[in-house]
């Protein structure tokens, strides 16, 4: 499977495992659409689409066409208990193991939350990467994200050259915090800190000395005006 190739070529393709952990949480009509438009000929798709209790509507009807045989569609818990919940993550965290490096990849910039919590964590930085330029990514993930021991300093210098995301307070300390952040990235930062928090970070002792000393050098600083 060729990653540099236009996405419907990917998607035509892509293992059932990929299609199923794709679709599993997506809000996103587009991608549904994609998804058919790629599978005309392969029955096992068609019938995931069909069967899935999150495929628009449209879409499902259009399948079912193609399909020529009855579906039941799965039903789907309008409150989900947390014991179905930790399942389905579960569930998702064995189709994603049996992914190609590309199909995680797409999986990685296309697929919901869930997905991008389990790909976060990937020893392959490539994939590490292609979930922060997820489209649908949230700021309060990317916080969760900056503050992760595991994840590589080339994502925590990506995440600082996003500007939005930086606005982002909590944000910005989890990034300065993070013992992998490079003290060359953290140091510029530490002058948006608040106070308290250059306290508490002078005495964090996972931070390198230099941004420690700069921290101290900060608070007294600001104590002397």
């Amino acid at each position: 499977m060729d990653e540099h190739k236009g996405i419907g070529v990917d998607l035509s393709i892509a293992s059932k495992e990929m299609i199923e952990a794709l679709i599993s949480e997506s809000g996103e009509p587009s991608l549904f659409e994609d998804v058919l438009k790629a599978n005309m000929q392969r029955h096992d798709i068609l019938k995931v689409l069909a069967e899935s209790p999150y495929t628009p509507e449209n879409i499902r009807e259009e399948a079912v066409k193609i399909l020529q045989i009855p579906v039941e569609v799965s039903a789907l818990l309008e409150e989900e208990t947390e014991e179905a919940a930790v399942q389905r993550t579960q569930t998702l965290l064995q189709k994603i193991q049996n992914l190609t490096v590309a199909e995680k990849r797409l999986l990685a910039m296309r697929g919901g939350r869930e997905a991008r919590s389990i790909l976060i964590k990937d020893t392959n930085k490539q994939i590490v990467m292609a979930v922060l330029d997820n489209p649908k990514i949230k700021e309060a993930e990317i916080e969760m994200f900056a503050r992760s021991r595991s994840i590589p300093d080339e994502a925590l210098r990506a995440i600082t050259r996003t500007k939005e995301w930086m606005k982002n307070y909590g944000v910005l300390l989890a990034v300065v915090s993070n013992p992998k952040t490079p003290a060359g990235v953290a140091i510029p930062l530490l002058f948006n800190l608040k106070l308290r928090d250059l306290m508490s970070l002078e005495k964090n002792r996972n931070v390198a000395e230099v941004i420690r000393t700069t921290a101290k050098k900060l608070v007294q600083s600001r104590k002397g005006h």
